[in-house]
């Protein structure tokens, strides 16, 4: 029993460390297209800032350098690191809770998942990574939508003792329900997809897991990243809103997640809830196959 549960913990170490590799690949990755996905999420419909994707881009670089692409990367480079390794820990540990009931069950596959397992399992991991993802997401996104010489936040240190000290602990958490739909939406997409993509794979080919090739995990990883914001893009447009708009409640231009839905379906249509879509995805395709292999190479490397 002992010897049991000292392997699972240090299954769970490795899930851990392997994750946060994923997670600082994907921040380095990913970051240059965050920025201009947030900036383009949260201009103002009246007077926008930029008229698109390749004017935000083209202001970015003339009015702060290649660097106004990675504002706010400090927080996310620790912050993205641990919610990516409680994402894979926590899927693992519910897709391992899964299978041992499936062969208690006296399925014929040790390893057999369905579908809606690893749906649950993905959820399951978004809902445990955002009680991290949510108040990172939120310092980032602040950080990012900032430019020119008048920033009010020096830093994600300077942020959060400005909105602690005007509003409480709390605001950090600003908009932290709104995440956690997006992260169980969104990871049960995402990990669904990519591990019904490899099970497939490894089923077909009679592969083990370390055996799949890394243009596959490549290819699994872009398409789960797909599905992902597919499913979660809207959700993540009023996140992104409600997590930059004021801290004080008297101040804010939403008063609920349904009030920010609301106006900015009155303001802009359906088309409100895509603004960034295309940035995202050109984002999601190379963020999550460096992220997978990443992931995959480092569990092989220290052992499954």
């Amino acid at each position: 029993m002992a010897s049991d549960t000292k392997n699972k913990a240090s299954q769970t170490a490795q899930e851990l460390f392997a994750g946060s590799m994923g997670g600082v690949v994907q921040v380095l990755v990913g970051q240059p297209f965050d920025t201009v996905k947030v900036r383009l999420q949260t201009q103002s419909a009246e007077n926008p800032q930029y008229s698109g994707l390749s004017d935000c881009v083209k202001k970015t670089i003339k009015n702060e350098g290649f660097a106004g692409f990675y504002k706010g990367t400090l927080t996310p480079l620790i912050g993205v690191g641990a919610c990516v390794s409680i994402q894979f820990a926590a899927l693992e540990y519910v897709k391992r809770l899964f299978a041992s009931r499936n062969r208690a069950n006296g399925h014929a596959d040790p390893n057999y998942l369905s579908h809606g397992q690893l749906f649950l399992a993905g959820a399951s991991s978004g809902i445990a990574n955002s009680v991290v993802s949510g108040p990172v997401e939120g310092i980032r996104s602040r950080l990012q939508v900032q430019s020119g010489p008048n920033a009010q936040y020096s830093g994600p240190w300077d942020l959060v003792k400005q909105a602690t000290k005007q509003c409480g602990f709390g605001a950090v958490y600003k908009g932290q329900a709104i995440t956690m739909c997006r992260e169980s939406l969104g990871y049960g997409m995402y990990f669904s997809s990519y591990e019904w993509l490899m099970q497939r794979t490894m089923q077909m080919e009679g592969k083990r897991r370390d055996q799949v090739e890394m243009w596959k995990q490549c290819l699994f990883g872009a398409m789960a990243g797909y599905s992902l914001w597919i499913a979660a893009y809207p959700v993540d447009v009023v996140k992104s809103k409600i997590q930059t708009d004021h801290f004080d409640p008297a101040k804010s231009r939403y008063k609920s997640i349904l009030d920010c839905v609301r106006k900015t379906f009155a303001r802009d249509g359906i088309a409100g809830f895509y603004r960034g879509f295309w940035v995202c995805m050109l984002r999601a395709g190379p963020v999550n196959a460096a992220t997978f292999v990443a992931y995959e190479v480092t569990m092989n490397m220290i052992g499954r």
